[in-house]
């Protein structure tokens, strides 16, 4: 699981069956203070969020599968959360300005 921030809405009109009525998200890695790093990926969204929130993602077909109650979607990494906020030990990462 990583956090990551929603960069993006994915529209793919032609798909496989069992992506039909799921929405898709561009997102983006973040570090532990919150700067984006990495590439992009594509993610199944199963809580309905938006473009610019900080998300909780699960890497892993596995969860997918599971989360998605089919066995045969076609998805690596599913948002399975919103984060409010992030405690480290020398203090929190602000929402803002990240």
């Amino acid at each position: 699981m990583f956090i990551a921030r929603v960069v993006g809405e994915v529209v793919a009109t032609h798909r496989h069956g069992e992506l039909a009525g799921r929405k898709l998200l561009l997102i983006r890695r973040l570090t532990t203070v919150g700067d984006e790093e990495g590439a992009e990926i594509v993610a199944l969204d199963v809580v309905g969020v938006g473009v610019g929130e900080r998300v909780l993602v699960v890497q892993e077909g596995g969860a997918a599968r599971s989360l998605s109650k089919s066995a045969r979607i076609p998805a690596q990494a599913v948002v399975v959360g919103v984060v409010d906020r992030v405690d480290l030990e020398d203090g929190e990462v602000p929402e803002e300005g990240r």
